[in-house]
């Protein structure tokens, strides 16, 4: 999920929590993924919630500030 899919779905309504759930399920089955072959298999870091929650809310503070 780029920032631009953040910006269109926070217009759409979404609050920043469920954003934020969202971005990290689908960061999280990226990096899973990553992981899954034996090469990568130390590649990338699992982040929490409260590490989603905080990307989110800088691109939105950002496009806001732009805006």
């Amino acid at each position: 999920m780029n920032e631009k899919d953040i910006i269109q779905k926070w217009k759409q309504g979404l609050s920043k929590n469920q954003l934020a759930r969202m971005y990290h399920s689908q960061y999280n089955m990226q990096i899973s993924n990553i992981r899954a072959t034996v090469r990568h298999r130390h590649d990338g870091r699992f982040i929490t919630n409260h590490e989603a929650l905080a990307y989110v809310e800088k691109v939105i503070y950002k496009y806001l500030k732009r805006k």
